[in-house]
């Protein structure tokens, strides 16, 4: 449980920051080495697996 929130966190995090870095106007003369939206789209799919996770360890399981 604390491995699975403290990745959530981070991820939150990346996601933020990589967002935020994503949305800066590029510069010509300085190209963008780091793909920042690539990387937001990543931390966006694992927050998503991680609250699935998450929500499995707390009972919610789906019903058959």
């Amino acid at each position: 449980m604390t491995l699975t929130l403290s990745l959530l966190a981070a991820s939150l995090v990346v996601g933020g920051f990589a967002g935020w870095r994503g949305a800066q106007p590029s510069d010509f003369f300085k190209p963008r080495m780091v793909p920042w939206r690539f990387i937001m789209l990543l931390a966006g799919a694992l927050v998503f697996l991680l609250l699935i996770h998450l929500g499995a360890l707390l009972g919610f399981a789906p019903r058959t």
